[in-house]
Formats: structure tokens, sequence, C-alpha cells
């Protein structure tokens, strides 16, 4: 249930502001203090390590994609 959560404000966050994280899980921690009212610290702590995991797992598969595309070539 709580990943559940976590999932559901990351993707909103995500969604609103997209250009505003990054892989780096203490800028987003900074960013998340920033941009919305998380009461706790450990809820703001699993949305930002979820958000960089996202994010670096996104950047993982566009390379991926980059490299077959460059080996079918």
């Amino acid at each position: 249930m709580i990943l559940n959560r976590v999932k559901k404000l990351s993707t909103e966050l995500l969604n609103k502001y997209p250009n505003k994280f990054n892989v780096d899980f203490q800028q987003n921690k900074k960013v998340i203090d920033e941009i919305a009212k998380v009461r706790s610290k450990e809820l703001r702590n699993q949305i930002a390590g979820y958000i960089a995991s996202y994010i670096n797992k996104q950047a993982k598969e566009q390379n991926k994609k980059i490299e077959e595309d460059v080996d079918q070539t």
C-alpha cells in the first residue's frame, strides 16, 4: 500500500514538474521540499528515491534503444 502511494505521488510530481528532477537523490529531496508539502521525512525520501530510480531506468532504456538502432544500421 505504501509503495502504491509513493508511486502515485512520484508520478504526479514527475508529470507536473518533469524538468526539475534527475537521477540525484539528494537533489530530488531538495526539489520535493521546495514544491510539495510532505509531512514525513521518510515519505519524502521514498519519493525522491523512487523518482531517481525511475529516471535512471528510463535513461538506461533509452540508451539501450539507441544502441539497438545503431546496431541495426
